[in-house]
Parts: structure tokens; sequence; C-alpha cells
């Protein structure tokens, strides 16, 4: 047995600490909440397990309805924590799904995909894909009696944000199915083994590690194009597969500068769809996760109601 398995190779402080053995050390747990009734929002949510193989669910989210025969706009949620942390029903996404649901109005499908480094990507792109394609075909009571699936939305944070390009990609791919009227990237975790203008130079160092640990077989190490959709040779984003896009960052996170390029590349590429942008001057990453009453934290989500109903 080596000596040395057990030195540590990696932490990011209070989230998670990789040894040479390869094995993650999960130091970020919040607690995990049923899935049931929200008296505060009059949200309800259910879980369903979509492959009980892989362990693959989605915990649903339906508001209160005014009328029984109101139908929903549907939104699928990615949760982050780089691909390697983080669950569906913890406490941090639980609650802001179940936020979400109320202040929108929206069906909210929020994927609980598979974590790495025990299931390397793809698995959790995969996973994202197929619960995408199970809540555009209304396999549930709720999205067939109170969806509608010809508005469906994609949205997701940090890692979740990153999953949600992926998405698009595999839906222009894919012909165009399912359709997607708009995706929301709330601090998308992008990367490359160069920095864009703004970015300090010591991130591609840290984003390629943590990219490594995620995907070690990426090809192109954190120019695969995934992680740097910018990257040469990636696909080209006019292909992107929605109709609209709302980018936003915390103005104060170190992938700020990258999530701009990333937004403006969109804006700027022949694609067919309308990009905007919100950043939130003085704060972090995913700040609204952790501080969710703050005034900044309310006025993003003011943004994101707004782009959903169409402002």
């Amino acid at each position: 047995m080596d000596a040395d398995a057990d030195t540590v190779v990696f932490e990011a402080p209070a989230h998670f600490r990789f040894y040479k053995s390869g094995r993650i050390e999960r130091l970020h747990r919040p607690p995990i909440l049923p899935a049931g009734d929200d008296e505060a929002t009059g949200v309800t949510s259910k879980d369903v397990v979509l492959d009980a193989d892989t362990g693959l669910s989605v915990r649903l989210y339906l508001p209160k309805l005014q009328e029984p025969s109101t139908k929903l706009l549907v939104l699928v949620y990615f949760h982050g924590g780089s691909f390697l942390i983080e669950s569906a029903d913890s406490s941090t996404y639980h609650n802001y799904v179940n936020a979400l649901a109320a202040a929108a109005g929206v069906l909210a499908v929020s994927v609980d995909y598979r974590l790495a480094p025990e299931h390397p990507l793809p698995a959790a792109y995969d996973d994202s894909w197929a619960a995408l394609q199970w809540a555009a075909l209304a396999q549930d009571e709720w999205i067939r009696e109170h969806g509608d699936t010809a508005r469906l939305f994609l949205a997701g944070d940090s890692a979740g944000a990153n999953i949600v390009h992926d998405m698009l990609m595999r839906v222009a791919s894919n012909d165009g199915s399912p359709r997607v009227e708009g995706a929301i990237l709330l601090h998308p975790w992008f990367g490359g083994s160069k920095p864009v203008e703004g970015e300090h130079p010591a991130a591609p160092m840290v984003t390629g590690m943590l990219w490594s640990y995620a995907c070690p077989g990426a090809v192109g190490g954190a120019d695969d194009p995934r992680m740097n959709p910018l990257a040469p040779g990636a696909p080209a984003l006019e292909r992107l597969g929605c109709v609209r896009m709302l980018v936003t960052a915390g103005l104060a996170d170190g992938l700020a500068a990258r999530d701009r390029a990333y937004h403006d590349a969109v804006a700027g590429s022949a694609w067919g769809g309308t990009a905007a942008w919100h950043g939130s001057d003085g704060e972090g990453h995913v700040f609204f996760l952790e501080k969710p009453g703050c005034d900044n934290a309310k006025q993003l989500m003011d943004r994101v109601v707004a782009f959903i109903a169409g402002a």
C-alpha cells in the first residue's frame, strides 16, 4: 500500500479535501431536508426516482395554484458544487429552488445527479440529460397536469450552470429537441488553460486541478470545451439550443471576468437568441445561496423572475 495514499493533495477549505489515493473527503455537508409541504411559501415538493440502477432522481416543486387548471412553465434546475459535492435535497438547494418556484410561479424539477470522483464526468452530464428529457416528455403526473413543457427553462448555479451550457449543446445536436425557451446561468463555472482579461493569473491552475478530479478523461484538460466553451475548436456558440439566456455573476467572484467573457461571446456570436447580463456589485461566488435575504440576493431573484416572465 502506498504510504503516501493519505497525503492531502488539494483542499478547498470547508468544502472538500482530496488525497493522493484519489479519495475525497466532503467537508461541506449541509442538512438533508425532506420533500413535503412548505407552509411559508405554499410550495409542495416530492422526490421521484428516475433510474434505480444509477440512483438518478429529481425533486419536483409545485407552487400553490390559484386555479387547478393553471399550466405552469417548467424549469429544470441543476445544482452546483464543482461536480463533487451537494445534492438536490440539501438545505442549500431545497430552500433555494423552493423559493424560486414560489417567486416565479414555475413547476421546478431539481436534478440529483451522480457526483465525481466516484462517478467521473460525463456521469453528471448524462444524468442531467436523462432528467431533462424525462421532464420534457411529462413523465410525471404533476408535469402532465400542471406543467406546460412548451415553455421549458433550464437553470443552474456554478457547476450546475456549466451543465446548463452542456444541455444546450446537446439540444442543438438533438435537432433542437427538446425546445428550450430560456436558460439561466447563475455564476457559471467555466475555466481554461490561460486566464481571460481581468482574471487572476492563478485561476486557470485551480480550475484545471478541480476539473481533473471531476473529469480525469478530459481531452485538452481545462480547455475541454465543456469546461472552456471559448477554447479554440469548441462547438460554435451560435448552436446554443435556447431562445433567451441570462448570465449572472458576483462581481467580486474570481469567475466574474470569465462569466462576462462567456456572455459577451454568446451575445457577439451568430446565435439568433438574446443574451442578458446581471452583475452583483461586491458579491462573491453563489452569495445568494449563503445569504438569500440580502439586498443583492433579492435583486438577483427579482431579475431571474423577470427574465422568466419575459422581461
